[in-house]
């Protein structure tokens, strides 16, 4: 059978049948595959199981919008930005901000990421026929001085057909392999437990699930239909995070004080579930209340999964308010700090945020997140692409704010604070005030000048080339007539990624508490905190997951090939 991406499935593990392979990866998502395909191109037979249906293989990967952390790249220097391997480095480790003894390993990931990504990355990427978007997009500012959180300059790349096309070329292999007859792919097969013999992890037994037709995405029974046993192999994790799974997310939200309500970035799948029976078997699980989270979800209006969001990648115009209408002070700009905005809103004592804009801002510097959200990138249409710039276009973005729950308009500001109040059932808004503030910064503009930090920040994007070509609307009135009527957009927090998980060293063997090796265990992607249990630290530069999971999914691969 062959699913929609064409992959073969090989064998589907019947009950009392064991699954014969050199390497077992668990979890196909873009961490698994790759390594898969990498034990496999080293000339090992390779099982995958995943507890997903087939339709859903590729994982998170295939709803991204295709991101890569890239630095001193031909994109950038065509863009007349200056970046530097030394100069990257840097900033990730004012962003990171490591503190721990265990994040020795981390450290020493991270200085080798970042010299893969301003290496061998892109022409890698290149030769599997990944091509970039050349506008290079600028996230995660920061804001906090030279020795601050953020980049100093834009890296993030996208992968030109989003996160579709990065799954591709080793979907792709991995096809190769299944024809060959030494790949298979096991859909259904649940992970439980590992297999240890005479001190070695030497397989993985688990639940089969009864068959589903749940498509991508969607939530899948977890009824059990009988077991099966993996066995004399190595075993790589790739299970990705806790995303999709509040009541962990909760659990280990840093000094406690989760929002009582979030949206979900992820799938339900995305639950951490065979994390604990990694570390019953010696893995060390650390910096588990280190995550990543956005505070700029929306409501998905056709929602895939439960409590599906969508966050919102905004240019830095917008007016961010907390729920009781008071503006984040600097440098809390829209796309400037995404945890230190989201803690500062929790601290509030509420889960929601407000952005207050206009209809020409919205349509110029709002992006939104995901392959399906983004069809023009994600098809290769030039056409469509250009098609998004154009006023009154039909585009998801458009849909959204028709269509949206958390999307309001008005033609006054005090019309706005009505509105917001009605949505939320609360009065936490004051029209008065939301007018004074509205108008205040109004007059910032009018003075050809002034005093504004935000207004000095949106001027300083429009230096860079793809901020003024398409990110960041020229600096105008908020009531300007021209500018369509105002606009208030309610946020929530979004759940997302985990950025710690099992501590693995530079060959993604998993530690056992003591630092040592667990012989025949290997980690990868968001289940290995994206390598080393923490390689972010407490901040993501953001391009940093997806490949993270390419540099540690091909680490564990080659490492497990050599293994066997």
């Amino acid at each position: 059978m062959t699913s929609n991406d064409g992959v073969g499935t090989g064998s589907r593990g019947v009950p009392g049948r064991g699954i014969e392979a050199d390497v077992v990866v668990v979890g196909a998502g873009l961490a698994g595959v790759v390594a898969a395909a990498q034990a496999y191109a080293a000339g090992r037979r390779v099982a995958v199981l995943d507890q997903e249906p087939e339709a859903s293989v590729g994982g998170q990967a295939h709803w991204s919008f295709g991101g890569l952390f890239l630095v001193n790249s031909p994109e950038q220097r065509r863009l007349g930005v200056r970046d530097s391997e030394e100069l990257a480095l840097a900033d990730w480790h004012a962003s990171a901000g490591f503190d721990r003894p265990e994040d020795a390993l981390a450290k020493e990931w991270a200085a080798a990421y970042v010299n893969f990504a301003a290496g061998e990355k892109r022409a890698w990427l290149a030769s599997l026929g990944v091509g970039l978007f050349p506008l290079v997009q600028w996230a995660e500012r920061g804001g906090y001085g030279p020795d601050g959180h953020g980049n100093t300059v834009p890296r993030f790349h996208v992968a030109w057909g989003t996160g579709p096309a990065l799954l591709a070329p080793f979907l792709a292999k991995l096809r190769e392999g299944v024809d060959a007859g030494r790949v298979s792919f096991h859909f259904r097969h649940r992970a439980t437990g590992l297999i240890k013999t005479a001190g070695r992890i030497s397989g993985v037994r688990g639940e089969l699930l009864e068959p589903s037709d749940a498509g991508r995405g969607e939530k899948s029974s977890r009824h059990r239909s009988g077991n099966f046993e993996a066995a004399d192999a190595a075993v790589v994790v790739t299970t990705g995070g806790i995303g999709g799974n509040h009541e962990s997310v909760r659990r280990q939200w840093p000094g406690g004080g989760a929002p009582e309500t979030m949206l979900s970035g992820v799938p339900d799948s995305v639950d951490g579930d065979f994390l604990p029976a990694v570390s019953l078997a010696g893995g060390n699980l650390i910096n588990g209340d280190r995550m990543w989270h956005y505070p700029e979800g929306i409501h998905n209006h056709s929602p895939v999964w439960p409590r599906h969001g969508i966050r919102i990648l905004p240019g830095p115009s917008a007016l961010w308010l907390d729920a009781t209408g008071r503006m984040l002070p600097p440098p809390l700009f829209p796309g400037f700090d995404s945890l230190g905005a989201l803690r500062h809103i929790l601290a509030t004592g509420h889960a929601h945020s407000w952005f207050v804009l206009n209809t020409t801002i919205a349509l110029k510097e709002f992006a939104l997140s995901g392959s399906e959200q983004n069809p023009d990138l994600t098809g290769k249409d030039v056409r469509l692409l250009v098609s998004r710039l154009r006023p009154g276009s039909d585009t998801p973005l458009r849909r959204f704010m028709d269509r949206g729950v958390d999307f309001l308009q008005a033609k006054t500001p005090a019309g706005l604070a009505g509105k917001m109040n009605d949505l939320t059932g609360t009065g936490l808004i004051d029209a008065t005030e939301l007018e004074r503030l509205v108008r205040a910064r109004d007059r910032q503009f009018s003075s050809g000048l002034g005093k504004d930090p935000q207004l000095a920040a949106i001027r300083a994007a429009r230096r860079f080339a793809t901020d003024k070509i398409m990110r960041v609307a020229p600096p105008h009135r908020l009531t300007d007539p021209r500018h369509g009527p105002l606009l208030a957009v309610r946020l929530s927090v979004l759940t997302r990624k985990s950025l710690g998980g099992l501590h693995t060293d530079l060959q993604s063997r998993v530690l056992d508490a003591a630092g040592r090796p667990v012989p025949g265990l290997f980690a990868a992607g968001e289940a290995a905190g994206f390598g080393g249990g923490g390689i972010h630290g407490y901040r993501a530069l953001e391009g940093t997951f997806l490949g993270g999971c390419l540099f540690s999914g091909r680490s564990a691969g080659r490492a497990a090939a050599l293994a066997v």
